[in-house]
């Protein structure tokens, strides 16, 4: 089930109805999950186990729903099982419990709306997710730099400027170059931003922007 990247007001009716309605909700965090569903006055229970652990999370899942009850299972923020605990879970629960039915609730999307206010082409493109931090981060770059396609993936504010240089170095160091960086940050949020130009063009403007090194990065290359 989907859950607001940032402003609340983006939960859709059919989340709220189906998160009240539940017997159990599994998340990600459970101190994020109680405030959202504080936020909405929502009384059904949040189980102890984050599944950040998912294979301990789906083994309570799994006897949670072999035992009849109805679990909804959310991500601190957007989608789970897309850059977020829940594939491994859905995983099992196809495996061992084929006749438990499961139901997508879609919603707010980092993706989606970072190439919704882009202005890239978006007929065709490619999304990585979290990058590696060190083993084969490299070489996506130098895939990145060829790609024929669109490429998106999502950053932290702790590696941003080292990407930009890596994307710096892999596009020619600042020269003239057919590829566009835009970078979304902090989508749905009050200080929402879109900025675009060269990797050494948004390297320095991130230098010179400290305060702007904040929060969550969707980067697109176009």
């Amino acid at each position: 089930m989907a859950t607001p990247i940032g402003n609340l007001e983006d939960i859709t009716l059919r989340a709220l109805r189906i998160l009240k309605g539940a017997d159990l909700i599994f998340a990600e965090d459970t101190r994020i999950a109680k405030k959202l569903i504080s936020h909405f006055e929502i009384k059904t229970p949040i189980a102890r186990r984050h599944t950040r652990d998912e294979q301990k999370a789906a083994e309570e899942i799994i006897v949670a729903l072999d035992a009849g009850k109805n679990i909804a299972l959310i991500s601190d923020a957007g989608t789970p099982a897309v850059s977020d605990p829940g594939s491994l879970i859905v995983s099992r629960i196809r495996n061992e419990l084929p006749e438990v039915k499961i139901i997508s609730v879609p919603g707010a999307s980092a993706l989606i709306a970072a190439l919704s206010i882009a202005g890239v082409p978006t007929q065709d493109f490619t999304f990585l997710g979290f990058l590696p931090h060190k083993k084969g981060r490299e070489t996506l770059f130098k895939e990145i730099t060829v790609s024929e396609r669109t490429v998106v993936f999502y950053e932290s504010p702790h590696r941003i400027l080292k990407t930009l240089e890596s994307l710096n170095v892999h596009l020619g160091a600042g020269l003239p170059s057919e590829k566009k960086i835009t970078i979304c940050r902090e989508l749905t949020k009050i200080y929402e931003e879109v900025v675009t130009g060269s990797a050494v063009e948004l390297l320095l403007f991130f230098e010179n922007n400290p305060e702007k090194v904040r929060g969550e990065f969707v980067v697109i290359v176009s």
